[in-house]
């Protein structure tokens, strides 16, 4: 939100579409073109949205912007869209309809919401703005002949390291030129992905090195991860937030994680904290039943309850945004992972030469070797050659 493009300069890539863009906005002035609607398409945070916002400051028209999938019914267009098409507004200003996002709009061409867009395009009085990362799908031919197409592809990762860099300066953050890199290559091209990534693991620091980002290893970019918490944690419709859900392949454990760690930071009341730990707890309590009996029947009940079930604890409003935090469990399990492996291969080591599973040589065995090890160095290096144990395994033995 901080570094949301505010003019088209600020925007990442893309310069060419960005240019018919302004292009189509200003034919305007001269009556309406032969194609009134505008459909820019392309992946997730390649910047389709930002454009126009910026596009509309730039140019001095006013911007009403909805996401389209949120009206599902024919009259919930005509309502939002169709109304603000046929009326100038009191300041003479001229204006511009963005719908955001109608892949995910339900209906087809000949009912529903889809056909309701095609009706207002058909009539409006000013330009409509059309966004989706897919548009190849059959229904919306019609709709694709009606507008004027505009493809935005994903910056590159020079474009995008340049842009980090830029941030990390203003924030007085010393980053490392290869955690940068990291970062955007890891974001496949989705600029809010990689400004997402930054936030959470430079938070709190003042220098960024490739160890504070090598976690991000883990995000999974095929539905944004703080796209789908937005959805949970801000929306009241049920089904817009299992549909959230399902569009991402994020391990269900992981995405649990990412909600218990952010739900004390966006419920602001006792009361609506209360009810979300409430269902995140009877979650839980399914999630160690599946494990311990294999009854994956009850999977459906943990999904209802970690994502309609938090979504549904809230009762009011929030007016303030909040930053989405990586989990720190998750986090501490990464920065400790080659720690862990190796601590893994010495227990192996000792459990084979002693007979003994790894679990108890780690127990009862390493306790008394790291002692031997810290005092007596030539016993040492004997226990070493016997247990086969290399210059890594030996030094976290004295170490740890």
């Amino acid at each position: 939100i901080k570094y949301r493009p505010r003019t088209l300069k600020e925007v990442i890539g893309n310069k060419e579409g960005i240019r018919k863009v302004v292009e189509w906005l200003k034919s305007w002035e001269a009556g309406p073109p032969k194609k009134r609607a505008l459909l820019i398409y392309g992946p997730p945070g390649v910047g389709k949205t930002v454009a126009v916002e910026a596009a509309s400051r730039d140019l001095n028209l006013e911007l009403i912007e909805s996401n389209a999938s949120d009206y599902r019914r024919n009259s919930d267009i005509k309502s939002f869209a169709g109304l603000a098409s046929q009326y100038s507004t009191l300041t003479g200003r001229r204006r511009v309809i963005l719908l955001d996002e109608i892949d995910g709009i339900s209906g087809s061409i000949d009912r529903g919401g889809l056909k309701a867009i095609l009706s207002v395009i058909e009539n409006t009085r000013c330009p409509i703005v059309l966004t989706a990362n897919e548009i190849f799908d059959p229904r919306f031919l019609p709709l694709r002949d009606r507008c004027l197409l505009i493809e935005f592809k994903r910056p590159s990762v020079r474009e995008i390291v340049s842009h980090l860099r830029r941030i990390c300066l203003l924030e007085g953050i010393e980053a490392d030129e290869r955690a940068l890199r990291y970062i955007a290559e890891k974001c496949n091209g989705d600029v809010r992905s990689a400004l997402n990534d930054l936030q959470a693991a430079a938070q709190g620091l003042t220098r960024l090195t490739m160890e504070d980002v090598l976690w991000l290893g883990y995000r999974n970019r095929k539905e944004d991860i703080f796209k789908v918490l937005r959805t949970i944690f801000y929306s009241k419709n049920c089904i817009t937030v299992k549909q959230a859900v399902d569009r991402t392949n994020l391990d269900l454990d992981m995405l649990f994680e990412w909600i218990y760690e952010n739900v004390p930071y966006h419920f602001d009341s006792p009361f609506e904290l209360s009810e979300a730990m409430e269902a995140l707890a009877l979650a839980d309590l399914y999630r160690k039943r599946i494990g311990k009996t294999q009854s994956w029947s009850l999977l459906r009940y943990v999904i209802d309850l970690m994502t309609a079930g938090v979504a549904l604890s809230r009762v009011g409003r929030t007016g303030r945004w909040v930053p989405f935090r990586f989990p720190q469990r998750i986090k501490l399990l990464s920065s400790t992972k080659k720690s862990r492996e190796l601590l893994s291969k010495i227990g192996s080591r000792i459990g084979e030469k002693c007979h003994v599973s790894s679990r108890v040589a780690v127990r009862d065995i390493l306790p008394y070797l790291r002692v031997i090890f810290q005092n007596d160095r030539k016993s040492a290096e004997g226990l070493a050659r016997w247990l086969e144990l290399d210059k890594a395994m030996v030094r976290y033995i004295l170490e740890s």
